[in-house]
């Protein structure tokens, strides 16, 4: 009976080493594998953000050894959940004035890397093909969002068509307006849906990658837009996001240095001739 004892004490002994050392040995694999991981994934608007990305950065990363892929979302959510979840390992699609207010909405933790480009918000033309010809009651299209709401109503503000009760007010709604002399009516959507209404309205306020997928040339079509020079440029610009404390991992820095190298932004005043504008 002793040696029973004596044999099962061993084996279990035996039983526990092997599992630790299994355990270990997954762990180290995981780390190296971690460690050695060079496969960036990155989420994006398809236009321009996404072409920017295959056309433009995947080149230079794989030149330092990685490869990148890009997931498309063609809304403003999706992206940036991926990369509060971890699916994803940065995202490039938004503006700080709008990632600021989704971390304040949804408890989230992203921060910004670096601004990499300006699109010019612009009113664009439905069933009124100018702004003098608006008529008592028109119907506008905005973005449903806070932050480019708040913009689609500045734009309609410098186009003398509203006044706010703050004129720089960049979380601005419609219950802030104090003047509206053509009782403009408002279309709230979500931002991607405004493209697809915009026969239906008289006028519609687009963001540039929904404006450019639509179809406008966003130099040409506007009957109102921002100036690439001004405040808005500075507030507005789109930039590399990724989860806050992975700000200085390697394949940040490796994105955050392709995307302001010369290549991309020859790429983008090349392609997108001032409807996308480098600020860097």
């Amino acid at each position: 009976m002793r040696n029973k004892k004596i044999l099962g004490a061993l084996l279990a002994i035996t039983a526990v080493a092997s599992f630790g050392l299994s355990g270990c040995g997954n762990a180290n694999a995981s780390g190296a594998s971690k460690e050695d991981d060079k496969t960036i994934t990155i989420a994006a608007s398809p236009t321009p953000h996404a072409e920017i990305l295959n056309n433009a950065v995947k080149s230079i990363v794989e030149k330092d050894g990685y490869t990148l892929v890009v997931k498309e979302f063609t809304d403003y959510v999706q992206p940036n959940t991926a990369t509060e979840e971890g699916e994803v390992d940065a995202n490039y699609f938004q503006h700080k004035p709008y990632l600021d207010n989704f971390n304040k909405e949804k408890g989230t933790h992203l921060v910004s890397v670096e601004g990499i480009h300006f699109e010019p918000f612009g009113l664009y033309p439905g069933k009124t093909k100018s702004l003098k010809d608006l008529q008592d009651g028109a119907t506008v299209a905005v973005p449903n969002d806070a932050t480019n709401e708040a913009r689609a109503l500045l734009l309609l503000q410098d186009a003398g068509l509203i006044e706010l009760k703050d004129p720089k007010d960049i979380n601005a709604t419609p219950k802030d307006i104090t003047s509206n002399p053509k009782n403009l009516q408002f279309k709230e959507l979500e931002a991607a849906v405004v493209p697809t209404v915009i026969k239906d309205v008289d006028i519609a306020a687009l963001n540039g990658n929904y404006a450019i997928q639509a179809g406008f040339d966003p130099t040409k079509d506007t009957l109102a837009t921002e100036k690439a020079g001004g405040l808005a440029a500075k507030t507005y610009q789109n930039i590399l996001v990724v989860k806050e404390g992975n700000e200085n991992t390697a394949k940040t820095k490796e994105l955050k240095k392709a995307l302001k190298s010369d290549e991309v932004r020859d790429y983008i005043n090349k392609n997108y001739k001032g409807a996308v504008v480098p600020v860097f």
